[in-house]
C-alpha cells in the first residue's frame, strides 16, 4: 500500500476524528446541520474547537465526510444479502426488510440522511456517492421490469423513488409521534408498495 493511502487510512480511524464523526452524528440527526456551530461540536466530542480543523478544513467539509461515511453503512445495509433472486417478491421483501433494519438499527444515521435537505452543501465526491447508490437500487426496479414483474408503464428510477419516499415518510411519521408502528404496519405498507409497482399479471 503506498504510504499517501496508509496515512489516510490511518487519519480516517484517528481516535479524535471518529469522535468528532459521533459527535455531529448526534447533534445533525436532533438540530439539523444548520442548528449546529462547530463549537457545539467540539464540546460534545469533548475537544477544542482547533482540534477539529486539524481534521476536516471546514464545516462544510466536516459534513461531507460523515455523509459519505453514513451514505457507505446505508450502501453496505441495502445490497446485503438478496435472498433467492429467482422469487420477485422475496427479492422485495428482503430490500424492504434491510431498508426497516437500517432505520431501526442506525436511527441516528437515518435521521440524518433521509430526513433533512442536504444538497446545498454536498460536495463532488459526495453526490456521486448519492447517484451511484440510487442508481443500484434502480438497477433492481429495472431487473423486475425486464421480468416482467414491475409496471412497465414508470421509469425504474420512478419507482425506486417512490417505494423509497413512501418508506421515508412512513418512518418519519413514527419519528414525529404521529403513529406507532407495528410489525404489521410495516409489512401492510410494504405490500402496499408491492401492489403499486407490480404489473397486472404479477
Amino acid at each position: 500500500m503506498p504510504a499517501s493511502s496508509l496515512q489516510t487510512q490511518q487519519n480516517d480511524q484517528n481516535p479524535k476524528r471518529l469522535a468528532i464523526l459521533e459527535a455531529a452524528l448526534e447533534q445533525f440527526a436532533e438540530l439539523g446541520v444548520n442548528g449546529v456551530a462547530v463549537p457545539d461540536i467540539a464540546a460534545r466530542a469533548r475537544v477544542g474547537t482547533g482540534t477539529i480543523y486539524r481534521y476536516f478544513q471546514n464545516k462544510e467539509a466536516l459534513v461531507n465526510a460523515l455523509y459519505q461515511e453514513e451514505k457507505q453503512r446505508l450502501e453496505r445495509c441495502l445490497t446485503g444479502e438478496s435472498g433467492d433472486e429467482s422469487d420477485p417478491r422475496r427479492l422485495f421483501h428482503g430490500l424492504w426488510l434491510r431498508m426497516v433494519g437500517f432505520a431501526r438499527e442506525h436511527p441516528r444515521s437515518f435521521r440524518f440522511l433521509e430526513l433533512q435537505y442536504h444538497l446545498p452543501y454536498l460536495d463532488r465526491s459526495s453526490r456521486e456517492m448519492e447517484h451511484r447508490i440510487l442508481k443500484r437500487q434502480a438497477d433492481v426496479c429495472r431487473y423486475l421490469q425486464d421480468m416482467g414483474i414491475f409496471r412497465a408503464d414508470m421509469r425504474a428510477e420512478i419507482i425506486m423513488a417512490t417505494v423509497w419516499g413512501a418508506f421515508v415518510n412512513l418512518m418519519k411519521a413514527e419519528r414525529a409521534g404521529y403513529t406507532r408502528l407495528t410489525e404489521e404496519d410495516i409489512n401492510s405498507a410494504r405490500d402496499g408498495c408491492w401492489r403499486l409497482c407490480a404489473s397486472s399479471a404479477a
